[in-house]
């Protein structure tokens, strides 16, 4: 293992990713897999920037979330898939030191990202149903942008504390990770470093992240089955399905997967299911989110449909 001298501690140079827990004898078909899901993770999530981008109907604060929150997940699976696939396909494991914490510090931004885009578009459904009469007076283009801006502001500060504390451990005992990509929590049990700060921050700033928000997009839905039952109708439910459907399905990967992911953590002697996990938040949770936005949502399917009438149109 090369070592390299630091503010007098050794480190190691580069990392030894392990990879997905998989027969090497299906590498080659779990590469196109992969990479299957990853292609179409980009080009699903660009076709509902597109939309949103060209029809003017979309121009409305839900569609300019969801743009942002296609965006956030193009990048969130672009921070470990490339890397992932190169390395199956190329049979190469290792990852360098600094590649490795830019990986950790991208991943953290782009998952709190798309843990506040997801509070912001829970609180624009609470809104339009809870106070439909002033939501273009509350959800105005600058609140929209405040908490655009204030969720990248966040994202940051955390991300940056976290890959901060953890430039400053010491890595000398080891360099093979049991994951496909620079995982934090698998980092702080490689070092040979006082990891106990790092986990104080983890926590605390896992509640600012992860809890708060989760608590936000539950209080939100509560106000909204609250309206929904105080004047029951099979059209108000309807319109409250269509509009809060999709956000809700979303929610419910998202936060499944992390849920099951640190609620219940596998044994010392065991990452699988911490693997497995991980591959369906940071692959197969952005794939699915333009077919679940596009397939339980009029608006997309209309912005669609008038999209290639007129490139139809014009030929």
């Amino acid at each position: 293992m090369s070592c390299i001298r630091r503010n007098n501690h050794s480190i190691t140079s580069e990392f030894i990713l392990l990879g997905l827990p998989i027969n090497p004898e299906l590498n080659g078909m779990y590469s196109a897999l992969f990479l299957a899901m990853y292609l179409t993770t980009v080009l699903g999530n660009l076709l509902i920037i597109l939309l949103i981008r060209l029809d003017s109907h979309l121009h409305t604060p839900m569609y300019f979330f969801l743009s942002h929150l296609a965006f956030t997940d193009i990048s969130f699976s672009s921070v470990t898939a490339p890397k992932m696939l190169m390395n199956m396909l190329t049979h190469s494991q290792s990852i360098s030191y600094m590649g490795c914490i830019s990986q950790v510090y991208f991943f953290l931004f782009f998952a709190d990202l798309d843990s506040f885009l997801l509070t912001s578009m829970a609180y624009d459904r609470y809104v339009a149903i809870c106070h439909p009469l002033h939501y273009t007076t509350i959800m105005s283009q600058s609140l929209c942008v405040l908490l655009l801006i204030v969720s990248w502001v966040l994202s940051f500060a955390s991300a940056i504390l976290h890959t901060l504390l953890l430039a400053h451990l010491s890595f000398s005992g080891g360099n093979t990770l049991p994951h496909f990509f620079c995982d934090l929590s698998a980092l702080l049990k490689l070092s040979s470093s006082d990891t106990t700060i790092n986990k104080l921050v983890i926590f605390t700033v896992g509640v600012v992240i992860i809890t708060v928000p989760l608590i936000c997009i539950l209080v939100s839905y509560g106000y909204i089955g609250a309206t929904i039952l105080r004047t029951p109708s099979t059209k108000g439910i309807y319109k409250a399905l269509s509009t809060c459907g999709s956000h809700l399905s979303v929610v419910s990967l998202y936060y499944g997967a992390i849920i099951g992911l640190y609620s219940f953590p596998s044994p010392n002697n065991s990452n699988n299911k911490d693997v497995i996990v991980a591959v369906m938040y940071t692959m197969v949770t952005p794939m699915l989110n333009p077919f679940i936005y596009s397939l339980r949502n009029r608006d997309i399917k209309g912005a669609l449909r008038n999209i290639l009438g007129r490139k139809a149109s014009s030929q």
